[in-house]
């Protein structure tokens, strides 16, 4: 069962190296997060994935990698300086600031209702170029990468020698100035995107649009995605964007509710249009913005008949960390290995009433901040022995460390998890931030120790995976952190690899314990390297 809550995913993400606050020593930048060194690789593996199948497995698509900063008459054209913008309101008594749609007419922070009027807000960040400062002389952040595309469209089309259709992938940082940003990595200010914009010509855009949704519902699929967790959404026609012939959202069912991972529209000619000169020559279907500083028209000439065409613009476009995050999401799982005495268990519910009782009275608290530790202890308290390894995330909670007893509940708790429980992420071994896992089951004998080094060596050299050594504690915990971190395999190292078991026949072999099942199987060391890689082509 995917994760429920996202404490627990933000719990595990600090935890095991997944995921950081931005500037967290100095208090923490909202809205901004760092990734680790697990995160960094499950993110590589996700943006790999998608390259992989919309770049190199296609003949149909080019790469590029265009610049954040670009001139600002960019934006001007695109309509991001007049459209780009969020209702903002302002909570009079708390001084809190908040998005105008995200709010029942009530400030969340303080419950009042005495808030000013919704007015516009624009999203996107100036920065200054050159070193004088002056009214002109600024750019913007880019808020999304597809502008790069357009304005690169006749380069690419000349340079590669394109026919329609044709489509140009980019991944990229992209930042918005959020009035709120919630839900973790969520809503960010600085993110990354996955866009695709593909060219087809006009009457051919609802044909490509519907192969476009169904391609990329599939490839969600493909990094570990649920059908049941993800559903296409059909925007409306009052709900389209200005530009927009067709959306289709595709939402993920995340632990706060279903959300957008990913929009596939038909942005018809607005993009190349708006970019053109000569617009009033292009015979455009779009209400194009008038476009006085432009020097190319971006069209295509169409050899069947004889004309330059306008192309329609077909765009997957998705968030790499909202993409993280719900992979992150989908794989989590939480399984009791065995029953705990009840004995330890009471021992647990005690201590997690008497947390939940001091947290209630700390004047350390805000309210928010008790009641959304009461919700979430109330949740634990109806079955521990279900829940208890949702304690480490209620521990975690905003507030949480000011009280004293958690530490008696952290002491109660963590032992028993150790033992009786375990935290899974079922990643697809080709998204999993770690392939293999080579532990010692002794870590002082020299031998088992050199003969675990050399095999992750050998592994890791072969270029096919990443893999790790380590012998930091015994060999059940180790276990129970690979799994925590989403390891497929871990290879263990014993005195039968050495020949100095009980069976001669199992000398130069080692256990291969699969993350899933539990299960565990002899594979001679010569045969390691083919077992994985046919592991992770059939998986």
């Amino acid at each position: 069962m995917p994760a429920e809550s996202m404490e627990a995913i933000v719990s595990l993400a600090k935890r095991r190296g997944f995921i950081f606050p931005g500037s967290a020593i100095y208090g923490g930048l909202q809205g901004t997060y760092d990734y680790g060194p697990l995160g960094t690789e499950l993110k590589n593996n996700l943006k790999q994935a998608w390259w992989r199948a919309n770049v190199w497995e296609r003949d149909d698509v080019e790469g590029l990698d265009a610049a954040i900063l670009m001139n600002k008459v960019v934006w001007k054209q695109s309509g991001h300086e007049e459209t780009f913008v969020d209702p903002m309101v302002d909570c009079r008594k708390c001084k809190m600031r908040w998005r105008a749609d995200q709010i029942s007419g009530a400030c969340p922070s303080c419950g009042s209702a005495d808030l000013t009027e919704p007015r516009p807000f624009n999203l996107m960040f100036k920065t200054q170029v050159g070193p004088v400062p002056d009214p002109e002389s600024f750019a913007y952040l880019r808020p999304e990468t597809a502008q790069g595309i357009f304005v690169n469209f006749k380069h690419v089309l000349d340079s590669m020698s394109r026919k329609l259709p044709f489509g140009i992938a980019q991944i990229g940082k992209a930042f918005r100035n959020e009035i709120t940003p919630r839900n973790f990595i969520f809503r960010v200010r600085e993110f990354e995107q996955m866009e695709l914009e593909y060219f087809v010509k006009p009457g051919e855009d609802e044909e490509w649009h519907r192969r476009w949704v169904e391609a990329r519902i599939a490839w969600w699929l493909s990094v570990g995605l649920s059908r049941e967790n993800l559903s296409p959404y059909y925007q409306k026609p009052e709900e389209l964007a200005h530009y927009a012939k067709a959306t289709v959202d595709l939402l993920y069912r995340f632990p706060h509710g279903l959300e957008e991972l990913e929009g596939i529209a038909n942005r018809t000619d607005f993009d190349l249009g708006s970019h053109s000169k000569d617009q009033d020559k292009l015979g455009l279907k779009a209400k194009a913005n008038e476009n006085r500083n432009s020097t190319e028209r971006l069209t295509y000439f169409d050899h069947e008949t004889k004309q330059h065409i306008v192309p329609f613009v077909i765009e997957p476009s998705a968030g790499v960390d909202r993409g993280v995050l719900a992979v992150m999401c989908e794989a989590y799982a939480e399984e009791q290995v065995k029953a705990p005495p009840a004995e330890r268990l009471k021992a647990v519910e005690e201590a997690l009433a008497a947390f939940l009782k001091s947290a209630n009275k700390s004047d350390k608290l805000s309210d928010a901040q008790k009641a959304a530790i009461a919700e979430q202890g109330e949740r634990i308290g109806k079955d521990v022995s279900a829940n208890l390894p949702r304690v480490q995330a209620l521990l975690s909670m905003p507030g949480a460390d000011a009280i004293e007893v958690g530490k008696k509940l952290r002491g109660q708790s963590d032992p028993v998890v150790d033992e009786f429980y375990r935290t899974i992420l079922h990643f697809k071994p080709h998204m999993a931030p770690i392939k293999v896992a080579v532990l010692p089951l002794k870590k002082n004998n020299p031998q088992i120790v050199e003969t675990a080094r050399k095999i992750q060596r050998e592994l890791q050299s072969a270029g096919q995976m990443r893999c790790v050594y380590d012998d930091t504690a015994a060999i059940g915990k180790l276990y129970r952190r690979q799994d925590e971190i989403g390891t497929p395999w871990c290879v263990t190292v014993d005195f039968d690899t050495l020949g100095d078991g009980s069976d001669p026949a199992l000398k130069e072999t080692v256990t291969v314990r699969d993350r899933d099942t539990m299960a565990q199987v002899r594979v001679p060391i010569r045969e390691l390297e083919t077992y994985f890689r046919e592991k992770l082509t059939t998986r």
